[in-house]
């Protein structure tokens, strides 16, 4: 069976241990030690039974969305088992223009962390971004975190409603670090799937358990969150947890081919 790891971030070599280390300080966590190349990712993998991996970066300026892009494609054509996600940040400038060239690169979907890029989820800026992709990508939005306002679920709610058909992976359970409040504000949303990552440490097995089956095990996806967490420990805790067979194959795997709109077994 196919094992999609559906949140996963790569970074190039040269920067890959100042990007984690830069990651670790945004959530307060040492990971001076990690490397987040996509050598490193696949290393941390070995003995596991993970075998896809959406990809991405995110873009902090505007100037950077093509590098990454490029970036991204590239290592998607080196690698045939990763599903690259391209990156958009809120003030570039020809939105439309990226978006058409990221699918020509054969991008499967875009990623944004409010968060990181310091911009409300449903700013007019983004929201240009959602009518662009709205039919054509899916995306994944980090979603949720105690100490800022920028990716609050009920702007999620804002933007699910504006764009019905828009695909979205509402990151780390509808809601980093306030998990029941992700869920109490939109498990009735349409189009709308739930990665597990970063989660698990903070919800324990059982919690984890509950709450997937209350969002419903067909729209979880199992991720990492890498370099945060380590792929292989992620996939243990996950599959030890206590969910049924047909529980763990539609979030090892049918959920993320539906998401990203790929068939991979």
């Amino acid at each position: 069976m196919p094992v999609i790891d559906a949140h996963s971030h790569i970074y190039p070599d040269k920067i890959a241990c100042k990007a984690s280390s830069a990651v670790g300080d945004f959530y307060g966590v040492d990971m001076n030690a990690k490397n987040a190349s996509a050598a490193s990712m696949l290393a941390a993998c070995e003995g596991s039974p993970i075998t896809h991996h959406l990809v991405h970066s995110v873009a902090t300026t505007p100037g950077q969305v093509p590098i990454i892009n490029d970036f991204i494609a590239e290592q998607c054509r080196e690698h045939e088992n990763f599903i690259g996600f391209a990156t958009m940040h809120q003030d570039f400038e020809d939105m439309e223009g990226e978006i058409d060239r990221a699918i020509q690169l054969g991008l499967k979907g875009v990623k944004i962390h409010p968060d990181t890029q310091k911009v409300n989820m449903d700013d007019p800026r983004l929201m240009r971004l959602y009518e662009i992709i709205e039919g054509r990508l899916p995306i994944v939005i980090h979603t949720g975190d105690y100490r800022y306002d920028y990716s609050h679920p009920r702007r999620l709610k804002k933007v699910l409603h504006a764009f019905p058909n828009l695909v979205v992976d509402a990151a780390h359970f509808g809601c980093w670090s306030r998990y029941e409040v992700g869920y109490d504000i939109l498990h009735n949303a349409d189009n709308l799937f739930v990665d597990a990552s970063s989660s698990q440490f903070f919800l324990g097995q059982r919690r984890t358990v509950e709450l997937a089956r209350m969002w419903g095990t067909d729209r979880i996806m199992f991720g990492s969150d890498y370099p945060m967490w380590s792929p292989a420990a992620e996939y243990d805790q996950f599959v030890t947890a206590g969910f049924s067979e047909d529980e763990l194959e539609n979030m090892l795997w049918h959920n993320a081919e539906r998401f990203a709109g790929v068939k991979v077994g």
